[in-house]
């Protein structure tokens, strides 16, 4: 079945129209006449039966088709031209895999490791870029997705294949200054950690997460008395932005272990409590069900190794 889809040369031209809003600054950077511009713009029009500009005083404006068009095809064409711009670079060895992460464990885990995925596989290149919550892959520039949900999250997750990577155990934080305020006598039961009563800390200020409301309700819910207002504090959205808002004694805050390596080694946070949320979710690879390329799959294994003997030091059961 053939495509609907405009020539090429004609979808540029719009496109850098519509970012100038401007037909001569279109011409000047596509090197091309003005008239050979509006010419491509008027054939776009034509072929999509639909006026994409105006004319103005100053230049030309998008119409609210054109304003649609224009947020709808620009990620392909930046696509486009950065998988040409890859497969020139690799000179057609190696590939590149554009991988969606969620944020902090981008920051905190995944960057800090990636040198040894790039010592071993040197051909392949690695895009990163920001996605939190599930999408169609066949609708997105994306060929994986490092993904933080349930179980049940994933099975919805349709058209998928996913890899186990990890449980997340969450831990309640703070700036040991802050339970020195609050409660001078207490006493930590090891390096990075204090053992507070239920009664306790009640008292403590929270901060919230915007994605997961809930999650002080499920916290206090290991302990047999219940938190009189769950849901009030400072709401952040970015396990990061947490960690930042405790390390500056603003509050306590949930956050998964693995996230906060290093601010609890350093000392900067504490834990307030032995009690976690376990195994509640998981952390998951995601490609679609329809692709199996070998970039994955050897993303895939370098992952879980980094993974397995981490787990095996800081877990020697």
């Amino acid at each position: 079945m053939r495509r609907k889809i405009p020539p090429l040369q004609a979808l540029l031209c719009f496109e850098s129209a519509a970012r100038h809003a401007s037909y001569t600054h279109a011409s000047q950077e596509l090197f091309l006449s003005q008239s050979a511009v509006s010419r491509q713009i008027q054939q776009l029009e034509s072929y999509l039966n639909a006026l994409l500009f105006t004319r103005t005083r100053h230049g030309v404006e998008l119409t609210y088709v054109g304003k649609q068009y224009y947020k709808s095809i620009t990620p392909y064409l930046k696509g486009l031209e950065q998988t040409t711009l890859d497969v020139i670079a690799h000179k057609g060895q190696g590939g590149t895999l554009k991988l969606g992460v969620v944020p902090t464990f981008a920051t905190r885990w995944l960057l800090p490791k990636l040198p040894s995925f790039n010592q071993l596989y040197p051909e392949i290149t690695i895009h990163l870029e920001t996605s939190t919550r599930p999408f169609l892959f066949n609708d997105h520039i994306l060929d994986a997705a490092i993904y933080a949900g349930t179980p049940q999250q994933v099975e919805q997750w349709p058209g998928t294949h996913s890899h186990f990577l990890m449980y997340e155990d969450v831990v309640a934080v703070c700036a040991p200054r802050l339970i020195k305020h609050y409660f001078p006598d207490a006493t930590m039961i090891n390096t990075n950690s204090f053992d507070l009563s239920a009664q306790q800390l009640i008292e403590l200020p929270l901060l919230q997460q915007t994605t997961r409301p809930h999650i002080w309700e499920e916290w206090f819910n290991l302990y047999p008395i219940k938190h009189p207002n769950p849901n009030h504090g400072q709401r952040h959205e970015l396990f990061s932005m947490l960690a930042v808002a405790a390390n500056h004694g603003m509050g306590m805050a949930l956050i998964p272990q693995m996230l906060i390596e290093k601010e609890l080694q350093k000392g900067e946070l504490v834990m307030v409590s032995t009690k976690k949320l376990e195994k509640k979710r998981a952390y998951y690879l995601m490609h679609s069900s329809q692709e199996n390329s070998p970039l994955i799959e050897k993303f895939v294994e370098w992952i879980q190794k980094e993974l397995s003997s981490e787990y095996a030091l800081h877990d020697p059961r």
